[in-house]
């Protein structure tokens, strides 16, 4: 067994910067990241008893992480186990400076499986990334972490399988920080990151980009279609919404301040399009979808299967139900999905015409990643015929 200590600031060569104001702020990168990174290492190590000197890979962003390896050593058992330090760059990050660990030993069974250990939270609710009784590493990273594995196994001509375990030390009192229990995870953190980077949150930095990307588009249309993020995006792709001529503007949480530049802009007709997890928190007049603020989705589609005519025991369910996919789902049971998410979108409808004022026609579109079109008001339905 050898150990190898810290040798070097966590931040390594990556040096990316997204500018808040006057400032530039630095970007980290993801614990789905550093889980890849040391599980790249741990597998080197394994094969030929040597850890590199220091970790790498090019994340799904296409930017490349190196950066050294807290720790490096072989166990008993057949395990090889490597570190690396999360670093959030100047973003506020509850995992900043935690070590990442990951250990690796040969398998019998082909291919690299990939489970959690001390500090990795476990799935105990239905309708999150994972299913119920998984390590709660999300897909992203499982994929990152399979294929770093993969790669040195392939460069060093080894054949058979590969067993991943991912370890947090400290994770789960870090946990109790977090929206981890409410959930549904337990026991410690989540493996997280779809684009393997973490970019510092200035909130004014951001509210003024989505001001110059809806002036620069207004100078071209008088429509337009906001969406919070990279899911409607998504969406909008494969329903061919995206076709129709009209500029998409990203509005990432801030709702409220991107239809108020949209009247200020002169816009005719905005359509928002978002993920039922986002689009749910308007249907109460919340217009910052950040968990920070305000949460209240289950409350929401309880309150509105209420008026549906859902019994206590449906609401009781709806209530601590872990994600929005898990309450469409309840609802499927029930029979009461159309109802419930025509009542909700109704009531989305009324608090993004409060907020336009009259100033432009509004309406909007929900969808889920699990279960496709959720509907769309018929504002939202009206505009869109026009746009066609």
């Amino acid at each position: 067994m050898f150990s190898r200590g810290r040798r070097g600031p966590a931040t390594g060569n990556f040096e990316h910067y997204v500018r808040s104001g006057r400032a530039m702020l630095r970007c980290g990168y993801t614990t789905g990241t550093c889980a890849a990174l040391a599980a790249g290492a741990a597998a080197e190590l394994l094969l030929t008893g040597k850890a590199p000197e220091e970790a790498s890979l090019n994340t799904p962003k296409g930017w490349r992480v190196a950066v050294p390896l807290e720790e490096a050593e072989l166990l008993e058992g057949g395990w090889a186990r490597c570190a690396v330090r999360k670093d959030a760059g100047d973003d506020y990050d509850v995992t900043d400076g935690m070590l990442v660990r990951a250990a690796v030993r040969r398998a019998d069974a082909p291919g690299v499986s990939i489970d959690g250990g001390e500090g990795v939270g476990r799935v105990t609710k239905p309708g999150l990334d994972q299913p119920v009784g998984e390590a709660a590493i999300n897909q992203v990273p499982r994929r990152m972490i399979g294929e770093q594995v993969e790669r040195v196994c392939a460069g060093l001509g080894c054949t058979g399988g590969m067993e991943v375990v991912i370890s947090i030390p400290g994770g789960a009192e870090r946990a109790a920080k977090t929206f981890n229990p409410v959930m549904g995870v337990v026991g410690g953190l989540s493996i997280l990151g779809t684009s393997g980077i973490v970019e510092p949150m200035s909130e004014q930095a951001i509210v003024d980009t989505i001001a110059v990307q809806m002036r620069q588009a207004a100078e071209s249309s008088k429509n337009l279609i906001l969406t919070p993020g990279n899911y409607g995006e998504d969406f909008l792709k494969n329903t061919g919404l995206d076709g129709l001529g009209v500029p998409v503007v990203k509005c990432s949480n801030f709702l409220g301040e991107a239809l108020d530049i949209a009247a200020n802009q002169g816009f005719q007709r905005v359509v928002l399009v978002g993920h039922v997890g986002k689009l749910v928190k308007a249907a109460g007049g919340i217009m910052n979808t950040h968990s920070k603020y305000a949460d209240c989705r289950t409350e929401l589609f309880c309150a509105h299967a209420a008026l549906c005519g859902a019994d206590v025991e449906l609401c009781r369910n709806l209530m601590a139900a872990a994600t929005t996919d898990a309450c469409i789902e309840l609802l499927d049971r029930a029979g009461l999905r159309g109802p419930v998410l025509d009542s909700l979108l109704s009531a989305i409808q009324l608090h993004l015409e409060r907020r336009a004022a009259g100033a432009y026609q509004t309406g909007a579109v929900m969808f889920s990643n699990v279960y496709g079109p959720l509907g769309r008001t018929d504002q939202a339905k009206e505009i869109l015929e026009g746009w066609k």
